[in-house]
């Protein structure tokens, strides 16, 4: 059961990401994770794979990506109503050492998009880091989609959710310092935002074949 705090950070996300984003932006959107998860991060995850989204709210990855077992994380209550029959949607608190310890299975790939940046301090991102890093399988992989504060510093407090400003070179220092081992990073990957541009799936198909573009 859920304390009543997070019980209205809950209600708080739901309305909040509702008013943000409306229906005809989030169709736009599930377009390009269609082309994203397809043309790039599948390359990443195997369809034998036991795959984890920490806050994956509306479920634009894992609806999407080709595995055996899906998971998601968030404690947003719409992700059950987005997720798809083949996902097990886990309302946790992973910030709760007490809730961490209500997951018992591990995982080979985790994937988080657009999380960090909601974190109040650099060590409730010490916290979540920890927590993936026990939770994968040996050899299992962390993918990570991350506003880098170092290109976007002028827009990144536009939204009143983002709090944690974090860098390509700063997640990367933490990362290791943890114990992972980096094998792909990628500075400059995708626009800051999807809010108020133009969906472009064509578009975001021929970028992904030349990132440095």
């Amino acid at each position: 059961m859920l304390d009543e705090p997070v019980t209205r950070q809950m209600e708080y996300l739901k309305r909040l990401y509702e008013s943000r984003f409306n229906p005809q932006e989030r169709k736009a959107k599930l377009a390009l994770w269609k082309v994203l998860v397809k043309n790039f991060l599948q390359n990443h995850v195997t369809v034998n794979d036991t795959v984890l989204d920490i806050g994956g709210g509306y479920c634009e990855f894992i609806n999407q990506i080709r595995s055996k077992n899906k998971y998601l994380i968030d404690i947003n209550p719409d992700a059950k109503v987005f997720a798809n029959p083949d996902v097990t949607v886990l309302n946790l608190n992973i910030l709760s050492i007490n809730e961490q310890q209500k997951l018992d299975i591990r995982f080979d790939k985790i994937f988080i998009s657009n999380f960090f940046e909601h974190l109040n301090s650099a060590e409730e991102l010490i916290e979540v880091l920890g927590f993936c890093y026990d939770i994968l399988t040996p050899g299992g992989s962390l993918l990570v989609i991350q506003p880098n504060f170092k290109y976007s510093y002028k827009e990144y407090y536009d939204f009143i959710d983002h709090k944690l400003p974090i860098t390509h070179l700063s997640l990367k220092e933490l990362l290791e310092t943890i114990g992972f081992r980096i094998d792909t990073l990628i500075p400059r990957f995708l626009p800051f935002s999807t809010k108020g541009r133009p969906a472009s799936p064509t578009l975001l198909k021929i970028y992904l074949k030349f990132p440095i573009l």
